[in-house]
């Protein structure tokens, strides 16, 4: 059996696979082909060796939708609501984030005024019927959604996630009115209260449906073309997987498809060395990303805002909590007007790409640092694949950085990744110290291609004692993917007060999500579940996800769901209030269907380590280089130990370890590295 994981991210395309026959991996990496994303896939599996008629499974995990929606690429998208309800999606919410930002703007809508018709029907929150459907409003609003020439349809109306029947009507009718054009029914997407978040995620299914479609016909079209006849699965946000069929008609659960790879990974990788409590640090070509793993399960969020909390778009899926910034190995270093050093957000991606790429680039980017100080081998980029230009690299950053602030060439480099190894940091403190977790009691998990470059000096800031940079770090989103079973998140709403709930409709609402997510699996005979209720104080706005089982519901354990709430509030604020009464707004399900664990080969053991070169390379004083021994990494055994300064190659990345760090192999080959002054 062989499974082949393929991850698109902005600089590069990454392909990792598995012959369990053979019992070895096999990888690949090529530059992202942006106005052709096949050509990159298509180009990595050439270069893997691998015959694509052979592979059983594919795995696939791109940032298309939301650069979509980034971008502003997606279709004409037209909106029919409920009548009086036309504004809700362009007015928003009347908060104010960035209360003294003379310059804030709200989210600018997907869809224009003109575009946005009403149709004359109205439910009760208690989903009862006040007005029925008026057919002949919404075939007018289709009518003029035609003559405007759209692409795609979303559909939402007030209070259809407690009785979705007008929806379906409603679909049924713009279906036939507009043949190929998309629709998305809000029921379909989020069965969740509040008009505004369902409405823009309903939107934003809409808006990036055709273009994702698009895609994903496309895909199994030029992987159909190269021999390939497996199953092909889409990676999604919430860390599982999903069928085209699924991602066709719900793109917009593919949002964060490409980063939660790693996440997941890293969640493995923790448990099979004895850590359960883990920080991913995914760090690529863009940007850097952080996410918390407690108990070996990932933390998921409700949903997110695409562009930022106070202008982006709302989409409320649950997903894997990612916090991201700018700093990734292409980000751009710049001195803004009153003469400060920057680093990012923007970025050379991998068109220019950065200036040792010879592609073009004129802007210094942290990877022209990191080759500046002697931690990248121009001769042995990539396994000697791609040579950079050295040379290139230090005029580019002596003209941008240095020379004009009056620096030295390498003091300008360090000052470069000093900045964003700050920036870094940040992320790690968002998912971790804002969350009331001590980063110091986890372990950091470096993956991307500039992760292992970077950890050392991030778990330095953070005071976090040991770090691992696991097998396959330039590959590890893709080898997350391999990792991955399906996932189907459902919500929907359920308000009440948890001491007068109805649990036996709750434990039928139950039922009826699970057969809406299992009908969907693959993996149908190795199905879980994770139930969670949304609850919080009486007069409180925002809830927390308690996690509660399926015979609590069925038992109607108020006190239990209780005692389990205020441990969760009293480890998230430091205090609950056990006298105040509790409500509940939500039941969330999320159904797991398990796929085949991949038995991965160990290392043999081989306790010495010897390395191949010395090089001069800059690390804590960018005055006086350091003799610094360089390993290969795929020579190293099991049990061997390096002392630090040193540097740790292999195809993709490079290692640093600094003076005082120590670093073992583990038996199954990751690197566990301790930091030597951590502390």
């Amino acid at each position: 059996m062989i499974v082949v994981a393929i991850d698109i991210g902005g600089t590069f395309t990454d392909l990792i696979g598995f012959d369990a026959e053979q019992n070895r991996f096999v990888e690949a990496k090529s530059l992202t082909t942006p106005s052709q994303l096949t050509r990159g896939i298509i180009d990595c599996i050439r270069k893997s060796g691998l015959d694509a008629g052979a592979i059983d499974e594919l795995i696939h995990g791109s940032t298309i939708a939301i650069n979509t929606l980034i971008e502003r690429k997606g279709a004409r998208t037209g909106l029919i609501v409920t009548r009086g309800t036309r504004d809700v999606y362009i007015i928003g919410r009347g908060n104010r984030p960035e209360a003294y930002n003379l310059l804030f703007h709200k989210h600018r809508p997907l869809v224009d005024r003109h575009l946005s018709r009403e149709a004359q029907e109205r439910l009760l929150a208690s989903g009862d019927v006040h007005e029925k459907l008026q057919a002949a409003s919404i075939e007018d609003a289709c009518e003029k959604l035609k003559a405007a020439g759209v692409e795609a349809v979303a559909v939402s109306f007030l209070h259809s996630y407690a009785n979705p029947e007008h929806e379906r009507q409603a679909g049924a009718i713009v279906r036939a009115a507009l043949p190929g054009t998309y629709v998305s029914l809000s029921h379909e997407i989020l069965r969740e209260y509040r008009e505004f978040e369902r409405t823009s995620t309903t939107v934003v299914n809409a808006y990036i449906g055709p273009k994702v479609g698009g895609y994903v016909k496309s895909l199994k079209q030029d992987l159909g073309a190269v021999g390939f006849d497996g199953d092909l699965a889409i990676m999604r946000s919430n860390g599982g997987v999903m069928t085209p069929e699924v991602a066709t008609d719900r793109p917009v659960a593919m949002m964060e498809s490409g980063p939660v790879g790693g996440i997941i990974a890293s969640a493995r990788v923790g448990q099979a060395l004895g850590f359960a409590n883990v920080i991913s640090f995914d760090m690529g070509g863009t940007t850097a990303k952080a996410s918390l793993i407690r108990d070996g399960e990932p933390t998921m969020a409700p949903g997110y805002y695409v562009g930022g909390y106070a202008s982006g778009h709302p989409v409320m899926l649950p997903m894997i909590d990612v916090v991201e910034v700018g700093a990734g190995g292409g980000s751009i270093a710049w001195i803004d007007e009153i003469g400060a050093l920057k680093v990012g957000p923007q970025s050379a991606g991998a068109d220019p790409g950065p200036i040792c790429y010879r592609g073009g680039g004129t802007e210094p980017t942290i990877t022209d640092a990191n080759v500046v100080l002697g931690r990248l081998d121009p001769d042995n980029f990539l396994g000697g694949q791609m040579k950079l230009d050295s040379e290139g690299a230090a005029r580019g950053i002596n003209e941008k950085i240095a020379a004009p602030l009056k620096m030295g060439l390498t003091a300008a480099a360090q000052a470069i990744l000093d900045i964003s190894v700050s920036t870094m940091s940040l992320a790690v403190r968002e998912v971790s110290v804002k969350k009331g977790f001590d980063p110091r009691d986890f372990v950091l998990v470096a993956a991307g291609g500039a992760g292992p470059l970077h950890i050392a000096a991030v778990a330095r800031e953070l005071h976090v004692p040991k770090v691992i940079v696991p097998l396959f770090p330039s590959h590890f989103s893709a080898l997350g993917m391999l990792l991955a079973d399906e996932r189907h998140d459902f919500i929907r709403t359920f308000y009440g007060d948890l001491t007068g709930i109805d649990f036996a409709a709750l434990v039928t609402t139950h039922a009826e999500m699970v057969r809406e997510a299992t009908s969907g699996l693959r993996h149908k005979d190795s199905a879980e579940q994770q139930i969670h209720l949304d609850l919080r104080y009486v007069g409180q706005e925002f809830t927390l996800q308690v996690p509660v089982t399926l015979e609590q519901l069925k038992s109607a354990d108020r006190q239990g769901i209780r005692q389990a709430f205020d441990a969760l509030y009293e480890h998230r604020y430091a205090h609950h209030s056990p006298d105040e009464p509790v409500e509940m707004v939500n039941i969330r399900l999320a159904v797991i269907g398990k796929r085949p664990r991949l038995q991965f080969p160990s290392l043999t053991a081989c306790a010495s380590a010897k390395p191949v070169r010395e090089r001069q390379v800059y690390l804590s004083d960018p005055a006086k280089p350091v003799a610094c021994p360089v390993y290969d990494r795929p020579s190293l055994g099991a049990g061997a130990r390096i002392a630090g300064p040193a540097l740790v190659q292999e195809h993709g990345t490079t290692t640093v370890l600094f003076e005082h760090d120590a670093c073992e192999v583990a038996p199954s080959g990751e690197l566990v590295i301790t930091i030597g002054d951590a502390a």
